[in-house]
């Protein structure tokens, strides 16, 4: 599909969106054919001209059964429509372009829509928020997203608001050659928590599909937020996302980041820690396999006094896969006392693996403290004769180290999520 002005013109109008928001995509386009791809991580080979970058099929309902059988079948089997049922307070599902299916169960002032009904819906919210936080020059991708946004959550936390339950985002790319350009903006009003979960999958096919998003997220003062990612896109899939939070004063906010599919990825959660004693935490795993190239880690930017952040990262190779940690820690002359720490680990279960460690650490004041530690090793053949002595073969064996290797990251997880998490680990 040729991608030019005409056709986001159409997209726009389609939308029924205002005249700036046509204005905003036609210069995103602009700064696109701009920008070359990254000079940094995996190699990015993407044929622009045969890429879907618009696909409707459903209409917005909040009701299963007025779902496609097909599709509420598939959700089913993923686990989504029980998730719903059992612990989520909300649920919102996107295949290719748009949501098709969405709802809140508990309001308390709560608003959960899609990005696109939030544009109609809460204009002046909306337009204070959108591309404040992830500008669309940053690189190619932003500014891909930028001009062909379509779909996303966007979450309202009102002020001391928390909810006892979960919100989920499901994204799903089910056509050949999709592109997929989900944009999601959270706010966590003062004294306010949100845990929100983002699942992702694909159909396997012959040609690259591509998922680039960009995530905004605003942390008021005291507020909270957790932001967990299951991660499991088939290999044919381009995996380029931007997502950056902003955190005010003694506010919290904690990425958890699992990347297991992909056949490229590169993703780096942030924080700006603005506000004096705000903190941040992030946990990842990257497990990389054969024809896999995953380049993932973390940001955190300290801007207030006595700031905190701490990074975690695990990552897994196996049969030739690259798992990359790349992340940066940033301690700003002003935002003393504070304290970072970040710890990357590695497993390569052969000799065709590979992984990296890549870090930027920066501190600009006397008073602050950054501890970095990294370790890289291969599966134990103790460990591994010791399990298989009890009877277990190689592949288990390996299986239980793995799961013990990031236990870390599990905890963190609804239980329910962990016992998918085991699942996929077993079918990659």
């Amino acid at each position: 599909m040729k991608l030019n002005k005409e056709f986001i013109t159409k997209v726009s109008k389609l939308k029924n969106e205002p005249k700036w928001m046509l204005e905003f995509r036609l210069k995103s386009f602009e700064k696109f054919l701009e920008l070359d791809n990254p000079n940094f991580g995996p190699h990015i080979d993407i044929d622009f001209d045969n890429i879907n970058y618009y696909k409707k099929e459903l209409d917005l309902t909040d009701d299963w059964n007025k779902v496609d059988d097909n599709l509420r079948t598939t959700f089913k089997n993923l686990g989504v429509i029980d998730a719903e049922n059992n612990y989520l307070c909300g649920v919102s599902n996107q295949v290719e372009s748009e949501v098709f299916y969405h709802k809140l169960k508990d309001n308390n002032g709560v608003i959960f829509l899609s990005t696109d009904e939030a544009l109609k819906e809460y204009p002046e919210m909306f337009k204070e928020y959108f591309n404040s936080l992830v500008k669309y020059d940053e690189n190619k991708y932003t500014a891909l997203n930028g001009c062909l946004w379509s779909g996303g959550s966007f979450i309202y936390i009102p002020k001391g608001v928390k909810l006892d339950r979960p919100l989920q985002s499901y994204f799903r790319i089910n056509s050949v050659t999709m592109g997929q350009f989900e944009r999601t903006i959270i706010i966590v009003d003062e004294g306010a928590e949100l845990s929100y979960i983002e699942g992702c999958t694909a159909e396997s096919h012959s040609q690259n599909s591509l998922h680039a998003g960009v995530v905004e997220i605003f942390v008021k003062k005291d507020a909270k937020c957790k932001y967990s990612t299951i991660q499991n896109w088939s290999t044919d899939v381009y995996n380029l996302v931007t997502k950056r939070c902003i955190v005010d004063e003694n506010g919290y906010m904690q990425w958890i980041d699992g990347n297991i599919g992909s056949g490229v990825t590169m993703k780096y959660p942030s924080c700006i820690l603005r506000g004096d004693y705000s903190r941040a935490n992030s946990i990842s795993i990257a497990y990389a396999k054969e024809n896999q190239r995953l380049d993932a880690g973390a940001k955190m930017i300290h801007l207030g006094k006595h700031s905190k952040s701490n990074i975690v990262s695990k990552s897994i190779a196996s049969n030739g896969g690259l798992a990359n940690y790349r992340g940066t820690v940033k301690i700003s002359s002003n935002a003393t006392d504070s304290v970072a720490s970040v710890k990357c680990d590695t497993i390569l279960l052969d000799n065709l693996s590979k992984s990296d460690t890549i870090p930027k650490n920066i501190v600009l004041n006397d008073s602050s403290v950054l501890e970095h530690e990294a370790t890289v090793s291969k599966v134990s053949e103790e460990k591994l004769f010791y399990l298989m002595s009890k009877g277990l073969s190689e592949d288990t064996a390996k299986e239980l180290i793995i799961l013990g290797f990031i236990s870390d990251f599990k905890k963190e997880l609804p239980l329910e999520y962990a016992v998918e998490l085991n699942r996929l680990l077993k079918e990659n």
